[in-house]
């Protein structure tokens, strides 16, 4: 059993906790289906355009703690089948891009393979959050291939370029990571930064595609 899913969370059950892991190597299964979707298609950009657009990847599973924690705002049990019915997120990709068409590149290439199906897709760049936040994100279920038999599971997918993994990074530090609350004046900061990223990330596009267009 890989204790780092269950060491922060005070659960004495162990027959919880085999229930649970369980459920987590599904997960762990899907990530990897995924990761070696993605690997797939950036190995075929390198060799057919010399180009690859994922700059890296980033996996994945929920703790228990969050899922706890995420399952109590709910008003739903803390159980493996629960986690399992409720949850979209227990297990996680994060693909990061180098330009910011190679966002919806990729996630409508993942979407068009026959054992994926979108069960939920947020495009947050054409329509950010309030806050500033840029990302597509999906929700994906894909089959596994137990020895008990097929198992479609959820997988969260997020895929965003370099600058917006940047803002994303920082603005989770200071909601999840900082003790001290941020004043309205600094996020105002932090949204006006999410705008200029976003122009930036224009800006390079335009620059990497007309550098194209003159080969």
């Amino acid at each position: 059993m890989e204790e780092k899913y269950f060491t922060d969370l005070e659960v004495v059950d162990s027959e919880l906790l085999r229930r649970f892991e369980i459920e987590f190597q599904r997960y762990r299964a899907a990530i990897k289906e995924i990761n070696t979707k993605l690997e797939i298609l950036d190995e075929e950009f390198q060799i057919n355009h010399a180009y690859n657009p994922i700059h890296h990847i980033e996996c994945r599973t929920k703790s228990l703690r969050s899922i706890r924690k995420k399952l109590e705002h709910l008003d739903k049990p803390f159980s493996p089948s629960s986690m399992v019915a409720n949850l979209n997120d227990v297990a996680g990709v994060r693909v990061i891009c180098k330009y910011i068409d190679d966002v919806e590149r990729i996630a409508n290439i993942l979407a068009e393979q026959d054992d994926i199906t979108v069960v939920v897709r947020k495009d947050y760049i054409r329509n950010p959050k309030p806050n500033g936040y840029r990302s597509l994100h999906m929700v994906v279920s894909i089959p596994i291939f137990l020895a008990e038999g097929k198992k479609d599971t959820r997988v969260e997918i997020q895929i965003r370029t370099i600058a917006m993994d940047m803002w994303a990074s920082l603005e989770h530090h200071i909601h999840y990571k900082s003790d001290a609350a941020a004043s309205p004046e600094l996020l105002e900061g932090l949204r006006q930064c999410a705008v200029t990223l976003h122009d930036v990330d224009l800006n390079m596009q335009e620059i990497y595609d007309e550098i194209n267009r003159q080969r």
